[in-house]
C-alpha cells in the first residue's frame, strides 16, 4: 500500500530523535497510568462514604489531588517532548528539502511549476507536522489508554470487559474502512493545492503582463476553476474522514449502554459494590474516549502521509548527473570554445540542435541571432552547462565540460541573464553575488561599466540601498 511506503519512509526520520520518542513515550504510559488509577480512587472513595469513614475518604481525596499534579506534569512533559520531537523533524526535511532543490537539475525546475515546488517545501510539510503532533500526542495515549482500561475492567469485572471487547472491532473496522477511502482524496487535495499555489505565483509575477494584455477575466475564471477543483476533493475528503467520528461515537454509545445494563445487573445481583460500578462506568468512558481521538487522529494522518508522499517524490528526484572523481579545475581560462558535432533536444522525440559545430578563439566576439526558439538559449545552457548534450562534445580549452568540475567552469564565464533577478538585500550584496569578498571600489567599478553607478550614487544610502526582485525601477 501506498501510505505504508510513505509511512515507513517517515519513520526513518525518527532514529536521530529517538530520546524524545522515548521520553514521549514513557510521558504518555504515566499519564494514561495516573488517569486509570483515578476512577479506582474515586470508587473507593465512594464506597467510603457509603460507610461513612470519613478518614479514609479524606485519605482518598488526598491521593487524588496528588494524582491531578502528577498526570498534569507528565502530560506537560508528553507535550513538550512531542512537540520538540514533530519540528525537529518537519526541520530536517525542510533543510533536506532546500539543499535538494540545490542539486536537482534545471530540467526538473523547468518542467515543474515553481508554485508547486513552494507548496511542498512549505504547505505539504506544515500539514505533517500538524498529522505527526496529534498522532505522537494522541497515538500513544490512546492506544494506552485502551489496553489499561481492558486490564481494569478485567480485574473488576470479567464479564463486563468481555462484552466491551467483543463490541470493539465495530469501531475499529468502522475507522480503518474509511480512512482507506479518505487517502486518495487528500492526495488528490494536495496535488490540488499545489496546482493553485503555482498559478497564483504565476499570474503574482506575471501580473503586468496580465493587466497589459487585459486578461484579468481569463486569470480569474482559471483561478474559479482550480479552486472548484480543489473545494471539491477537499470536501469528500473531509466528508469521508468526518464520518469516521460520529460513527465511533454512535459505537462508543452502544459500549457505553451496555456497560451500563450489565454493571448495574451485576450490582443488583451483589457481584459488583457501589463504588466498583461508578468505577466500571468511569472506564468504559475511559475507553470509548480514545477511539473518537484516534478517528481524528487518523484523519490527520491520512492528510500528512498524503503530503509526505509528495514530499518524498520531490526528494527521490535524480540529482543532477554526478561530477567525474578526477574532473579538471578549470583555472586561467584563455576562451577558446569548440562545439564539435552537437545535437540536442529537451523532449526525446523533439529534436532541436542538429550536428551544430562552433570554433570560438581566444578574444573573438560571436553573435548567435535568430528567431524565438531556435536555439539560441539553449547554446547557453548547454555552454554552461545547465544541460549536457545528447551526442557530439563541447571543450574549452581542450577540456570537454564533461570533465571539468561546474563550479570552476561556471566561474570562468560572465553571464548577463535575458531575465534580471534580485535577491532581497543591499546594492552591494547583489553586484557581489559571485564574489562575497568583493571590495567597495571593486563593485563600483563594475557598475562603472554597467553605466548604472551614477544612478545608484542619487540613492539615499547609495551601494548599501535595500532593493528586492519587487523593488520598483
Amino acid at each position: 500500500m501506498a501510505e505504508m511506503t510513505t509511512m515507513r519512509k517517515l519513520l526513518r526520520y525518527l532514529k536521530p530523535y529517538r530520546g524524545y520518542l522515548a521520553l514521549s513515550f514513557v510521558s504518555a504510559l504515566f499519564t494514561v497510568l495516573s488517569t486509570l488509577f483515578f476512577p479506582l480512587l474515586v470508587g473507593d472513595a465512594v464506597d467510603a462514604i457509603a460507610v461513612f469513614s470519613w478518614d479514609v475518604f479524606n485519605i482518598y481525596l488526598c491521593l487524588l489531588v496528588a494524582l491531578s499534579f502528577f498526570n498534569a506534569v507528565f502530560q506537560y512533559i508528553l507535550a513538550l517532548s512531542n512537540n520538540k520531537l514533530v519540528y525537529r523533524i518537519t526541520k530536517r526535511l525542510r533543510s533536506e528539502l532546500f539543499s535538494h532543490l540545490q542539486e536537482l537539475p534545471l530540467s526538473y525546475l523547468d518542467s515543474h511549476p515553481q508554485g508547486d515546488v513552494v507548496s511542498r517545501a512549505i504547505a505539504d510539510v506544515d500539514q505533517v507536522a500538524d498529522g505527526l503532533l496529534m498522532g505522537f500526542t494522541q497515538l500513544f495515549t490512546g492506544v494506552l489508554t485502551i489496553i489499561g482500561t481492558l486490564i481494569c475492567l478485567f480485574a473488576i469485572n470479567w464479564i463486563v470487559a468481555l462484552v466491551v471487547l467483543l463490541v470493539t472491532p465495530v469501531s475499529l473496522f468502522t475507522a480503518s474502512f474509511i480512512a482507506k477511502r479518505s487517502y486518495s482524496l487528500f492526495h488528490r487535495q494536495s496535488d490540488a493545492r499545489g496546482a493553485q499555489t503555482a498559478y497564483t505565483d504565476e499570474m503574482i509575477a506575471g501580473a503586468g503582463v496580465v493587466t497589459a494584455f487585459s486578461h484579468e477575466a481569463e486569470a480569474e475564471e482559471k483561478f474559479r476553476a482550480l479552486n472548484r477543483e480543489w473545494a471539491g476533493y477537499a470536501l469528500f475528503a473531509t466528508f469521508y474522514s468526518s464520518l469516521v467520528n460520529p460513527i465511533t461515537r454512535f459505537v462508543n454509545s452502544l459500549v457505553y449502554t451496555v456497560v451500563a445494563l450489565s454493571g448495574g445487573l451485576s450490582a443488583l445481583a451483589g457481584l459488583l459494590t457501589v463504588g466498583e460500578l461508578s468505577a466500571t462506568l468511569s472506564y468504559a468512558s475511559s475507553y470509548t474516549k480514545p477511539f473518537n481521538e484516534i478517528s481524528g487522529v487518523l484523519t490527520e494522518l491520512q492528510n500528512a502521509l498524503a503530503s509526505a508522499d509528495r514530499i518524498f517524490s520531490l526528494l527521490e528526484e535524480r540529482s543532477e548527473v554526478p561530477e567525474k572523481s578526477d574532473a579538471v579545475e578549470l583555472d586561467n581560462v584563455r576562451g577558446a570554445v569548440e562545439i564539435s558535432d552537437v545535437f540536442f533536444s529537451y523532449v526525446p522525440d523533439r529534436r532541436l540542435i542538429e550536428n551544430f559545430s562552433l570554433s570560438a578563439k581566444p578574444g573573438m566576439k560571436i553573435a548567435l541571432v535568430g528567431p524565438t526558439g531556435c536555439g539560441k538559449t539553449t547554446i547557453i545552457n548547454l555552454l554552461m552547462r545547465f544541460y549536457d548534450v545528447n551526442e557530439g562534445s563541447i571543450s574549452i580549452d581542450g577540456h570537454d565540460l564533461r570533465d571539468v568540475t561546474r563550479r570552476s567552469l561556471r566561474k570562468s564565464y560572465g553571464m548577463v541573464l535575458q531575465e534580471t533577478w534580485l535577491k532581497r538585500g543591499t546594492i552591494f550584496d547583489n553586484i557581489a553575488y559571485a564574489k562575497p569578498d568583493a571590495t567597495l571600489d571593486e563593485v563600483r567599478r563594475a557598475a562603472e561599466l554597467c553605466h548604472i553607478a551614477p544612478y545608484i550614487e542619487t540613492l539615499p544610502n547609495g551601494y548599501y540601498e535595500m532593493i528586492s526582485d519587487e523593488s520598483e525601477d
